[in-house]
């Protein structure tokens, strides 16, 4: 006698899950579309290094490339002759970081009081800062340049750094964070005999890591990009940061395209760099800064 055939049980998925494949499968599809779209540019600025500048400018970007003209003469220049290049690169490093620095260590101070004491004037102050978020910098160039001049600090690193570690932005972030963190944390520290400053560096700090994180990568991308200010304040071309320097490449007499090509790639890598160390921060404190409050 043959044995009957298994009879086969089909399992009927809820029509939910299939809903969610298809949006994530469409999701999946269109960020891999967008970051195509993003890398683009960039994938052909890399290819134009490879090129004649003269020839890019004339002919524009584009995947319309010569595989017989591409070379690495660029390359070359960059590292032999390209004069005062990488004194711009290390100028603008220098100051990203002592800003970036010194602007989370000042804004979190001030963003701390806000969140955690209670003074006189706390309310109007915290009005001020909210009001300095909408007034663009443009407004208040001209009477902290004349300000600059009086008291002569043009041309010197410190008037770039100082007048910008009180951030808005930066103190308004932190202290949505801050008004997250438990108040019995805070008091448990003071029972332990911790001093404020203590408090805020072993116990506030390492809990608001990911709201650090974040504000370095942003803070860093403004700063390491910053052009108006210091082409007002800056005066020596030892003293130029790379965005200046890069622009000084274009002259009526003279435009040297290929180190302003490839000196505008090589520029993008402190910020890549930047990004990698503190990605694995970044999504959660924007994510809990956004949240808290």
């Amino acid at each position: 006698m043959s044995a009957e055939p298994a009879t086969r049980t089909r399992v009927q998925l809820p029509y939910w899950i299939h809903g969610s494949v298809q949006t994530a499968l469409l999701m999946t599809i269109f960020l891999l579309v967008l970051t195509l779209v993003v890398l683009a540019p960039l994938l052909i600025m890399f290819v134009a290094t490879f090129q004649d500048g003269n020839d890019v400018i004339r002919r524009g970007l584009s995947f319309d490339i010569d595989l017989g003209s591409l070379s690495l003469d660029n390359y070359v220049m960059l590292f032999t002759d390209s004069g005062p290049y990488f004194r711009w690169f290390a100028n603008s490093i220098l100051l990203t970081v002592v800003q970036v620095a010194g602007t989370l260590l000042v804004s979190s101070f001030v963003a701390y009081g806000f969140a955690v004491y209670d003074f006189k004037g706390k309310t109007a102050l915290f009005i001020a800062v909210l009001l300095l978020m909408a007034v663009p910098f443009e407004i208040m160039m001209l009477p902290l340049y004349v300000l600059v001049n009086d008291v002569g600090l043009a041309d010197s690193y410190s008037v770039i750094v100082l007048p910008f570690l009180a951030a808005s932005v930066t103190i308004f972030y932190f202290r949505q964070y801050f008004l997250g963190i438990p108040k019995d944390l805070l008091e448990a520290g003071r029972m332990d005999g911790a001093t404020e400053f203590g408090i805020f560096f072993k116990i506030v700090v390492p809990v608001a890591k990911p709201a650090f994180a974040a504000m370095a990568i942003l803070n860093g991308m403004i700063i390491w990009n910053n052009f108006l200010w210091p082409l007002l304040v800056l005066r020596s071309e030892s003293k130029f940061t790379l965005p200046i320097g890069l622009n000084t490449l274009l002259t009526p007499h003279e435009n040297n395209y290929e180190l302003l090509i490839i000196g505008s790639l090589f520029s993008l890598l402190p910020v890549l760099v930047l990004f990698l160390l503190f990605q694995r921060f970044f999504v959660a404190g924007m994510t809990a800064g956004a949240l808290k409050g």
